[in-house]
């Protein structure tokens, strides 16, 4: 990571979260922390208590132990609107869009969570909602050129390709402003030369809105080309931690993940 970017305290900082779901401990005292601008990959098999932790960390669920903090504050007893107004944007494996609606009215649903206005005054109609209207109509605007999605901005979603509907996802994330976007595995069902765009584009994220990234994903060469840090949890437990490097050649990794010959 470029020291440039290095803050006084991690932007993001997981302290022994554990989760337990009846008698299956998912998460078991899960430690780590992403600075500010840095992309993080997080990885490790079906099972590995990945999508749990994203779940904590977008605050679906509520761990039985542990603490969470985004910027310095405690966020675990936090609702999942205020977690999202703090900054905490997020994909999702599975799309949520909505089919009939146009790619813009789909991004522009995103920003309703940085406005605060939100969506029922919007539909009221009320003067200051018309006026956020607008200029959140214009934010998606930009986002949607970013994404090269402009030209099938009046589109509805359904009549897009996956690869297009999953950019749609990302640009409703977008919308709401996160410093911390958690991107849960945007490679899954991508062509070859789709995630060669999506390389590309996470890094471009990055640069352009100062994000702090957190990846979720099983392609692997997709995770160690724009890593900074990369966790790896192994039936609900941190195994290891560092940079690609570091990881490529820890032993626990090559045994479980990336192959005796890795």
């Amino acid at each position: 990571m470029d020291p440039k970017r290095a803050p006084d305290r991690p932007l993001l900082d997981v302290s022994g979260v554990s989760v337990r779901f009846g008698g299956i401990l998912a998460l078991d005292h899960v430690s780590f922390h992403a600075d500010a601008g840095s992309v993080c990959g997080l990885i490790g098999p079906n099972g590995a208590g990945k999508t749990t932790l994203f779940n904590c960390l977008s605050g679906l669920y509520r761990p039985y132990q542990g603490a969470i903090q985004f910027a310095g504050t405690p966020v675990l007893e936090l609702p999942v609107h205020r977690m999202a107004r703090l900054g905490i944007g997020r994909t999702f494996q599975n799309l949520a869009l909505f089919g009939s609606m146009s790619v813009e009215r789909n991004v522009m649903v995103g920003g309703y969570v940085a406005h605060s206005g939100g969506y029922l005054a919007s539909m009221f109609g009320l003067p200051t909602a018309r006026a956020q209207e607008r200029a959140l109509q214009a934010e998606c605007r930009e986002l949607l050129e970013l994404l090269d999605l402009t030209s099938v901005a009046n589109v509805p979603v359904k009549n897009l390709p996956f690869g297009t509907q999953k950019r749609v996802e990302l640009g409703r994330a977008l919308a709401s402003r996160p410093k911390l976007l958690l991107l849960d595995e945007p490679a899954a069902s991508l062509t070859h030369e789709e995630i060669g765009g999506l390389r590309h584009l996470i890094l471009a994220l990055r640069e352009k809105l100062n994000l702090t990234i957190l990846l979720v994903e099983h392609n692997m060469n997709l995770v160690m080309d724009v890593s900074d840090q990369i966790v790896v949890l192994s039936f609900g437990r941190k195994i290891a931690d560092g940079s690609a490097e570091h990881v490529r050649s820890h032993p626990e990794v090559i045994r479980a993940y990336l192959g005796a010959s890795a």
